[in-house]
């Protein structure tokens, strides 16, 4: 039923299309701010849940 519900909507391709490129570019900031970040600064992340 939903399947020939989403396939009578014109351009319901741009929002798969748009869904990829915002789950594509989170995922290359998350990276660039994972390898650009200094290891204290990822220490002092790493030890935030273990303290009171």
């Amino acid at each position: 039923m939903y399947k020939y519900l989403l396939q009578s909507v014109d351009g319901i391709q741009w929002f798969a299309i748009s869904t990829l490129l915002i789950f594509f570019g989170t995922f290359c900031v998350a990276s660039i701010r994972a390898f650009i970040s200094r290891k204290e600064d990822m220490q002092r992340m790493a030890n935030l849940p273990l303290e009171d």
